[in-house]
């Protein structure tokens, strides 16, 4: 083999290279982090590091192979590669491509650690780690799975993701009250654990229709995604830059007149009737008719036929995404 390796390197030194590397990563199979990481900074000597807050784990490596574990998360201008499926980064401290070699090193060291950490699964850390691990699309699923029992959550389970504005992710059961505590909450649909990412995803879209409940921004302040429906997909077509349609421009118009005027528009979407959105209100029938006979005048169409009750639903539904975007 040593002679072989001889052979290649005399008449292609890039490839002969290349298989040292791969020669090398093999040779650590079952190796820990620390020495898969050592091995990156020696092949390219420039120092190398990996970091996967998920499980507490984050170091640097020079090339004389002093490591420090107080480390930041690396430069975006570095070489770096994701660790798929497990979560983390690697890095190389060098600007620009990382040539062959170094191409060849990240790849060999990430599947490496790839192997290693989906054997050994997250970390015990804190709970809000361990639920970031459970939501995260890139983990495999059996590690998915440890963190859930780590967390006292049987694979079995039904839970559900939830999404709380300033705050991490976090994950109940179905039969648990999923939002503690009164900030605007996206609850996803109840899944089986390795289906956390997806009821994620929906919590996340669920959140942008939620709304601080005042008088310029009316409206719920938890969504559910099982009672959003196909309504969902709006939160994928109404991203930041995006113009309002004109009946987005209408609502804003009547809020600028009256909070009032636009609180009694959102009464009327979410009641069945306007007796019941006055009672829901705490108003006088006749007064909450006056209030969306005006605002009417100023949205440009009816709302009290169900033609135009829909329209009113989209546009504040609209409206909220545009906010929370």
């Amino acid at each position: 083999m040593r002679e072989l390796l001889g052979r290649i390197s005399a008449l292609d030194p890039e490839a002969g290279e290349a298989i040292k590397v791969i020669a090398y990563f093999d040779s650590l199979a079952g190796a820990g982090v620390e020495p898969l990481v050592r091995g990156a900074a020696v092949l390219t000597g420039v120092p190398a590091g990996f970091v996967d807050r998920s499980r507490g784990v984050a170091l640097r490596v020079a090339p004389d192979g002093s490591v420090d574990r107080a480390v930041p998360d690396p430069d975006p201008s570095w070489s770096c590669v994701p660790v798929r499926a497990v979560g983390g980064t690697l890095w190389l401290e060098r600007t620009g491509e990382p040539g062959p070699v170094g191409a060849m090193v990240l790849e060999r060291a990430s599947a490496a650690l790839r192997a290693h950490l989906e054997l050994t699964g997250p970390v015990q850390g804190s709970r809000e780690a361990l639920m970031g691990v459970l939501v995260d699309a890139h983990v495999a699923e059996s590690v998915r799975v440890r963190a859930a029992w780590r967390l006292g959550i049987a694979a079995q389970a039904r839970v559900r993701a939830v999404a709380i504005v300033d705050e991490a992710a976090r994950v109940v059961t179905a039969a648990e009250a999923p939002v503690p505590g009164s900030k605007r909450a996206g609850v996803g649909p109840a899944v089986g654990v390795p289906g956390l990412p997806d009821s994620w995803a929906d919590a996340r879209r669920a959140l942008r229709f939620t709304a601080e409940g005042t008088g310029m921004d009316p409206g719920p302040r938890v969504a559910y995604a099982d009672e959003l429906g196909g309504l969902l997909l709006l939160a994928d077509a109404v991203t930041r830059g995006v113009e309002p349609v004109p009946d987005v421009v209408s609502l804003d118009r009547v809020g600028r007149e009256s909070p009032v005027l636009l609180e009694a528009l959102d009464a009327v979407a979410a009641a069945p009737s306007l007796r019941a959105a006055a009672t829901a209100l705490g108003t006088h029938h006749s007064t909450l008719q006056e209030s969306v006979g005006r605002a009417e005048r100023v949205l440009g169409w009816p709302v009290r036929d169900v033609a135009g009750r829909l329209r009113l639903q989209v546009a504040l539904a609209l409206r909220r995404l545009h906010r929370n975007a």
